[in-house]
């Protein structure tokens, strides 16, 4: 399962009064996993950015001026995203709005969603937690996810933090096995090196102790605590599993 956390940042609130994408960041999970592979671009809009719009992310346009167009990196872009499901929150607005670059250079695909699915990471935030605050920073603290770099908005960081969001509020275990000592590639999927001598004997089983299956159990309750009872490796061990 490849799935795409994505954010964007914008010169204002509406493409349908010429706003424009200034910044683009997403990051790859791959069967829930961080792969490290990640797709971050600022870009020129050919226009000035709103001083509200400004005020959230601190992206001027001079630093946008020797910036590529939206055109320039739409192919590397589209490649990246190909076929995973694009995870975003309050995902109507950037959906929207790189509905509105594709249109504006005549893609073949003038809708994202003709070669990604899309997950709205708000709508169902409500879903669990009605009657709540569910914007990320909110999100970051009922979920006990460190957003303290967060001072302003930046499409890639928001990206990284969303990311251990989702993880956390569809079951946790964000780090669960993964080796950040080695990052993958941008655009490859990390894999591990597995070497196998098929002339030997029969691999020799090891079963654990008494110790290290209490220890396991234990690990298991903990997931299910903090995922709110959804532990499905849990439910498997209890043999209530379905």
């Amino acid at each position: 399962m490849r799935q795409i956390v994505l954010d964007t940042e914008t010169t204002g609130l509406e493409p349908s009064q010429g706003h424009r994408i200034i910044e683009i960041g997403a990051v790859e999970l791959v069967n829930r996993r961080l792969s490290g592979s990640r797709f971050h671009q600022y870009l020129n809009p050919d226009r000035e950015i709103e001083a509200g719009a400004a005020e959230v992310h601190g992206i001027t346009s001079q630093m946008l001026a020797d910036k590529p167009r939206f055109a320039d990196v739409a192919a590397e872009f589209l490649a990246f995203v190909r076929g995973s499901e694009l995870i975003i929150h309050n995902a109507p607005f950037d959906v929207g709005f790189i509905n509105s670059e594709l249109a504006l250079m005549q893609a073949d695909h003038a809708r994202i969603e003709d070669v990604c699915a899309v997950l709205d990471t708000l709508r169902l935030a409500r879903s669990r937690h009605p009657g709540q605050k569910n914007d990320l920073d909110s999100l970051c603290r009922r979920y006990h996810i460190d957003n303290s770099q967060r001072t302003l908005h930046g499409a890639l960081l928001d990206a990284e933090i969303l990311a251990d969001v989702y993880l956390a509020m569809t079951g946790g275990q964000t780090a669960l096995f993964q080796d950040v000592s080695q990052p993958a590639a941008p655009g490859r999927v990390a894999e591990p090196a597995v070497s196998v001598n098929r002339g030997s004997s029969p691999l020799r089983v090891v079963r654990a102790s008494t110790q290290e299956l209490a220890a396991h159990a234990a690990w298991m309750d903990e997931i299910d605590r903090k995922s709110g009872g959804r532990c499905i490796w849990k439910k498997l061990l209890d043999g209530d599993g379905t």
